[in-house]
């Protein structure tokens, strides 16, 4: 998801200035939101169940659905925005993929570590921490961050698609060209045309066609059923709290922190700017509702069994279509609930149909890296190798470290220290230390 500019956010919300809401608007607004996004229920178990995970599709899908709906309900009620809540795209590939595949971390502390993170998360939101590190992150690490977790989706993309596979010699390789590739280009076009004409089912028209055609010629599987109950057994509430409280584990459960918390005030700021959701003083209404929302559906998607929830830039297609009170996003969250009943038709779905979304979403999130500035050193730099590391090495925790770490330094070497903020020099010093943990 594309990352914005924080604000300064005030301490209490205030009134929301929110010009022509409707009933009808918040209706269709809503609807629109949960197709512009509902591909979440389908990617997201398909990431998080991947070969050696060990956790269990129809569980992960349960969950996905149940946090969407729980946290999308809340923040209609109780922050009152008409913004959808669904697991973060990157946050599911860096916790299936970094967390359990490669660091060998059981996927049941894996979920500790999402709910130590989230209530971290928590305390930022509710005190006035969330305007100290927002105003002390430089934008260019922000805009990096995205653009590195953009180049990690297409990685594994083009990893399902069978486009590249691994190679002992050089790292990576071009891989066999057969179907999945033809299905990747064809999910690309099919997404491609459907974006330009701003339909909101581009990516589910894109994962359905080429799953019917898999299935037609006979390249995948149809489902003996379509619907099923919904799976409680597998994930939910299956997280290890006090497993995840070891210090080899404090560098993921800060990355997450620190990923959902740019992801949150990024999509929060950003999409209430360009739709308007903005008090007098031009900052987004009802902010730390919101992050208090966003905390909750981190830590509650440890507890349901599924990677950290964050509020969705896709909320702006429903909002271009009327949706302006929180009313909206309790239509999102309704939209979701039937989905608890098709993880049999979800898991039918093969890797490669949804090859194509993780390389649009993919393009969207590195679309920020043409706003960063790598004119001068001292800024470019950190940007620049906190966007090749995270795909280069799996990991946004490695990304994120070492670009608050390279930062500070090459601003203390070049004259220009008195420019970083205290607050960044704190996490230069903690990143520095995580990186030494990390190894």
């Amino acid at each position: 998801m594309p990352h914005a500019e924080p604000a300064t956010a005030h301490h209490q919300d205030p009134t929301p200035a929110i010009a022509h809401p409707s009933l009808s608007g918040d209706i269709i607004g809503g609807i629109t939101t949960f197709f512009t996004m509902a591909y979440i229920v389908v990617v997201n178990p398909g990431i998080l169940s991947s070969p050696g995970t060990g956790m269990a599709f129809s569980g992960v899908l349960t969950a996905t659905v149940l946090l969407s709906f729980s946290m999308t309900l809340m923040m209609g009620l109780y922050a009152k925005l008409p913004f959808a809540v669904a697991p973060g795209m990157g946050l599911n590939a860096f916790f299936a993929f970094t967390i359990v595949l490669q660091q060998q971390v059981p996927w049941p502390t894996a979920l500790g570590i999402v709910f130590w993170a989230g209530v971290l998360f928590l305390i930022v939101s509710a005190t006035p921490l969330r305007e100290v590190i927002a105003l002390a992150i430089p934008a260019g690490l922000r805009l990096a961050t995205a653009a590195g977790i953009g180049l990690l989706l297409t990685l594994i993309g083009l990893r399902n698609a069978g486009l590249i596979e691994s190679d002992a010699a050089t790292l990576l390789r071009m891989g066999t060209l057969d179907h999945r590739a033809i299905f990747l280009l064809g999910g690309v076009l099919i997404a491609a045309v459907l974006m330009r004409r701003q339909n909101p089912l581009a990516f589910l028209a894109a994962i359905f066609v080429v799953t019917g055609v898999a299935w037609t010629f006979g390249y995948a599987t149809p489902p003996e059923r379509i619907v099923s109950a919904p799976d409680f057994a597998s994930v939910f509430l299956k997280l290890d709290i006090p497993g995840a409280l070891q210090l080899a584990l404090l560098p993921a459960i800060v990355t997450i922190l620190f990923t959902d918390l740019f992801d949150s005030l990024s999509t929060f700021i950003g999409v209430a700017s360009a739709s308007g959701l903005v008090d007098r003083d031009g900052k987004p209404i009802n902010l730390r509702r919101g992050l208090i929302v966003d905390s909750f559906a981190t830590f509650g998607a440890g507890l349901v069994g599924t990677s950290p929830g964050t509020a969705y830039v896709e909320s702006i297609a429903g909002i271009r279509m009327g949706a302006r009170t929180g009313r909206a996003s309790v239509v999102t969250a309704l939209c979701f609930l039937p989905c608890l009943f098709v993880a049999p038709l979800a898991a039918a779905v093969p890797g490669y149909a949804t090859a194509a979304v993780l390389v649009l979403v993919g393009l969207a999130m590195f679309s920020t890296v043409t706003t960063i500035d790598f004119t001068s050193l001292e800024d470019g730099l950190p940007a620049f190798v906190t966007i090749v590391l995270i795909p280069l090495t799996l990991s946004i925790s490695q990304g994120i470290l070492w670009g608050f770490l390279l930062h500070a330094l090459l601003y203390l070497v070049v004259g220009r220290a008195r420019e970083v903020k205290p607050a960044l020099w704190v996490l230069a010093l903690i990143s520095a230390g995580l990186i030494v943990l990390g190894h």
